[in-house]
């Protein structure tokens, strides 16, 4: 089976450069291109310079969030009555990214080294990789990988000949969009209902089982290997100020190449859709990108003509995100998207707090009416209002996910709600605009 789409010679394959090598899921594979590489030097490091060197590389998280990788490692305390413990997130649920899924089945070994980095920096001695219930498959190749790890001395007892020891084990969720929220997951984890905690307190003081906890994802614990080979400093200048480094980036939808391909934090967008992705599909004109995922706001075309980095996409209104890159070509419904997106959201909310799940519910309920054919004008309105009052009145970010993408379709494609409008005879004849 394909594990991968044809690589670009535009790429700059760090964390990916194994892909495309004979059996690279083994660690006969792994020892043989610079693996295990980065332990053997961490462990003639303090936890203190392994930090710093994070810090120096301007890594951020890949999950979503974006928040300083090296800074969030310094928030776990040094000294703790606790054990200490590493999560990683491997619950990649937002639509329209799969780049972690690449990253377990074509190189496990490279994430087992970042987990162990990570236990060295923060002195965690037991993990588990969080894998999301539709990645169930990827169970298997990660075990087969940590039984690998242990066999040769890289997990359990005296790793590499000394004193360092740590035990990995997978878990599997039950296919929930919430649980990719890092809380929800450590409930999960838990054996408890994936719901979010209130914060504070955080993970990194109160974590798994009430323990100080390292918690990041696939990629981003993927990325530190390459970090402390290649020196902090050098990774990040690959990307650009305040974005280090190299990022997989899914792109999707109307275009010509789809896949996954890893490219230099401020890569241009539209290089990237047009020389990578080979441009818009069957000759046609685009029309929007979603940057990073479904819960990021959508730019217009002539909004995508910016550099692919953190600081710069949220200066446009949206979010670089988990990377999942979405290409809308001119044939695209932008109501239709809207209520495609507010059915998986309203599908996913957990039902724990009432702005979240009562406001996904009648937001899908709006658009589909307007969709029928039933709306009214004043709905375009009050479907922009409930979006906007959702934002920052739920325990989670998933009200926030669902709000944001439908906040900005309303604002910038509010011609096509009321072109549908229009077609409804019983519908006020003032369309008004949205203040």
């Amino acid at each position: 089976m394909k594990l991968f789409n044809e690589p670009s010679p535009l790429e700059t394959r760090i964390i990916s450069f194994r892909f495309g090598l004979e059996n690279s899921a083994s660690i006969d594979t792994y020892l043989a291109h610079d693996g295990y590489k980065a332990l053997r030097k961490a462990l003639e490091m303090t936890p203190d310079d392994v930090i710093n060197e994070v810090k120096a590389s301007n890594l951020r998280g890949r999950g979503g969030a974006g928040f300083p990788t090296g800074l969030k490692w310094s928030f776990v305390p040094r000294a703790s009555e606790k054990p200490k413990y590493i999560v990683v997130n491997a619950d990649e649920s937002e639509p329209g990214t799969c780049k972690d899924r690449l990253l377990i089945q074509n190189d496990p070994h490279q994430l087992i080294e970042g987990i162990l980095l990570g236990a060295i920096a923060v002195g965690a001695k037991k993990g588990w990789i969080y894998i999301r219930g539709e990645y169930n498959y990827l169970i298997a190749i990660m075990d087969k990988a940590i039984a690998e790890a242990y066999k040769n001395g890289f997990l359990g007892k005296n790793i590499c000949g000394t004193e360092f020891e740590f035990d990995l084990y997978t878990h599997t969720g039950a296919g929930a969009y919430e649980c990719g929220e890092e809380s929800a997951l450590l409930e999960s984890l838990e054996g408890k209902r994936g719901v979010p905690r209130i914060r504070p307190p955080f993970p990194a003081i109160s974590g798994a089982f009430q323990s100080p906890t390292l918690l990041n994802n696939v990629e981003t614990f993927s990325s530190v290997p390459a970090i402390l080979r290649m020196g902090g400093t050098a990774y990040s200048d690959l990307g650009v100020p305040k974005s280090g480094g190299t990022r997989m980036v899914c792109m999707s939808g109307h275009v010509n190449r789809p896949g996954v391909y890893e490219v230099p934090l401020g890569f241009p967008m539209m290089k990237f859709v047009n020389e990578i992705g080979g441009g818009v599909w069957k000759g046609r004109q685009l029309k929007a990108i979603i940057p990073g995922g479904s819960s990021s706001p959508l730019l217009r075309a002539e909004e995508c003509d910016i550099p692919m980095d953190y600081d710069s996409i949220a200066k446009a209104g949206s979010m670089l995100g988990s990377g999942g890159l979405m290409v809308m070509d001119e044939t695209t419904d932008m109501v239709k998207l809207a209520l495609r997106i507010m059915r998986f959201y309203q599908h996913e909310s957990c039902g724990w707090c009432i702005p979240c799940r009562e406001g996904t519910t009648w937001l899908k309920k709006m658009l589909q009416r307007v969709t029928d054919g039933h709306g009214q004008a004043r709905d375009i309105d009050l479907i922009g209002d409930l979006a906007q009052n959702m934002r920052g009145r739920t325990f989670c970010p998933l009200g926030d996910a669902a709000a944001m993408p439908t906040i900005a379709i309303v604002k910038k494609y509010r011609n096509e709600f009321e072109a549908y409008v229009a077609k409804n005879p019983f519908a006020a004849s003032e369309l008004v605009s949205i203040s």
